[in-house]
């Protein structure tokens, strides 16, 4: 081995004695089930940059009473300190015995934001204050906690791909009272949102029909009955179904959609995806007819390799579409 190939080793090597003692410090145990109880052990405490310019001040005071024998600067100086250090105590106390839970909260598309919900439980009598939760990313939000009551706030984290996304390392923290102390804990939920594939933005005409159990095709997708929007238009499209308004707007030459009355049935299968638009693009061609077909109150079935949806309509079957969608792929 060379000395190229055994650099990455070496620099892995040395920096994996500061990344045990960060994990001991910081006390981190990776993912957890909720609720995560915020225990002494996991909270710490320092003081933040208002903190320590206010100490240099007392620092000042402290010298100026010594310095003149002020009597009623010595009186000052330690009445705000005391201050200082009760609001260190309270700073901790805001934290300590909070029971934390993240759920996600609505579905999200690939790219978008996926929303969890930050609950946090008092058990205690004594209401907490500006109880705040940070994502890595910059999401901030916070709440304040009743007494033997919840608070619950909203964290938007980034989607960037399909599949389960978990929240990571999130910070509770706060600055309560005076904000001259910055008491934060690490929590990593182990509940997970799923991401679903990106639906395909130029909508693709719906399959033709599918095969029924029994070899049967089953009704036509694309129909007469209902208007359903525009899309690109494609040799083959009839004269007569030329969106001319569209046209004369310069918008392009657009096709009017029509869809069959509610209640056709269809398959989508994996195989009725041309293989050049890649496994990302067929899975968003699908998104698009499932979200499509919902809107229709059609009702469908999905053919994916090694997994099959029956048929049937409505709200669980287009979220059990699109979470088979998002989750294909045993490696995700």
């Amino acid at each position: 081995m060379n000395a190229i190939d055994s650099a990455p080793a070496a620099v892995s090597s040395g920096a994996r004695p500061w990344r045990r003692l960060a994990d001991w410090l910081f006390n981190r145990r990776g993912r957890e089930p909720a609720p995560v109880r915020l225990t002494q052990r996991r909270i710490f405490l320092l003081p933040t940059r208002y903190g320590l310019f206010f100490a240099l001040v007392l620092l000042v005071m402290l010298g100026g009473s010594i310095n003149y024998s002020l009597s009623l600067g010595f009186v000052l100086t330690f009445l705000l300190a005391s201050m200082t250090l009760v609001s260190m105590v309270h700073a901790f106390r805001n934290l300590v015995g909070l029971e934390v839970s993240i759920t996600p909260a609505g579905r999200a598309f690939a790219g978008d934001t996926a929303r969890f919900d930050a609950t946090f439980v008092n058990p205690r009598r004594l209401p907490r204050y500006s109880v705040a939760i940070a994502h890595p990313a910059g999401s901030v939000q916070s709440t304040d906690c009743p007494g033997s009551g919840a608070g619950v706030c909203m964290l938007r984290i980034p989607a960037p791909s399909r599949g389960r996304l978990f929240p990571g390392r999130l910070t509770v923290f706060t600055r309560h009272p005076l904000g001259l102390f910055y008491a934060w804990s690490y929590v990593e939920p182990d509940r997970a949102a799923v991401v679903y594939p990106r639906p395909e933005a130029v909508a693709a005409p719906l399959p033709a029909g599918g095969t029924g159990e029994e070899g049967q095709r089953t009704g036509m997708l694309d129909g007469q009955d209902d208007f359903e929007g525009l899309r690109r238009w494609k040799p083959g499209d009839a004269p007569q179904r030329i969106a001319w308004k569209a046209v004369a707007r310069g918008q392009g030459l657009l096709t009017k959609r029509f869809v069959a009355e509610a209640g056709a049935r269809a398959w989508f299968d994996w195989n009725d995806t041309p293989a050049s638009l890649g496994e990302e693009g067929r899975l968003s061609r699908l998104a698009r007819w499932v979200i499509d077909a919902d809107a229709a109150g059609m009702t469908f079935g999905l053919r994916l390799p090694g997994r099959v949806l029956a048929p049937a309509s409505g709200e669980a079957q287009r979220e059990a579409a699109l979470e088979a969608l998002a989750l294909h792929g045993s490696h995700r």
